[in-house]
């Protein structure tokens, strides 16, 4: 009897344990973003539903943010076609110091490859990425705008093919 109790007990318990992880799984993160980009256009991450988007975090004194940017400019070029989606973040806290960055990639970069970028103290700017610590910080987000993965500091090999398998 003791024995019919406790593999009963352990089933029921197993089956309750189950149901909370399968329903820890459906409730992913769905990031956001709007605000404005360098030009005054509104954007909004949900304008790219349906896309992997690559969020990346960036100052323009960061010589590791310079790096990363040049690769993944020429992924963004390469793979824009392919529901892919670039969009940069700047996080200087002076918004001249954006002006000089977007001011040099106008003039060193065609219009088809410069992506979408916004500077996160602009009025109005909202999101839901939290504290950025670390220049670079990269989001790779699926089609429903979830997290695919993240990477503080430099992009890595192994990054490459995670976001090139995600598309």
């Amino acid at each position: 009897m003791l024995r019919r109790d406790f593999l009963q007990s352990a089933l029921i318990s197993g089956f309750m344990l189950s149901s909370g992880l399968a329903s820890a799984q459906t409730t992913a993160l769905t990031y956001t973003l709007e605000g404005t980009d360098v030009y005054g256009k509104k954007l909004s991450l949900s304008d790219y539903a349906g896309m992997t988007v690559l969020v990346s975090f960036f100052t323009y004194d960061c010589d590791l943010c310079s790096e990363d940017l040049k690769l993944m400019r020429e992924f963004y070029v390469r793979n824009s076609k392919n529901k892919f989606m670039m969009l940069g973040v700047n996080l200087d806290k002076n918004k001249k110091d954006l002006d000089e960055y977007n001011d040099l990639t106008t003039h060193a970069y065609p219009k088809d490859q410069r992506f979408p970028t916004v500077w996160r103290y602009a009025p109005g700017h909202k999101d839901n990425f939290g504290p950025i610590p670390t220049q670079p910080t990269h989001f790779v987000l699926d089609h429903k705008t979830q997290l695919k993965f993240k990477r503080e500091g430099k992009f890595q090999p192994d990054d490459w093919d995670k976001l090139w398998l995600s598309l």
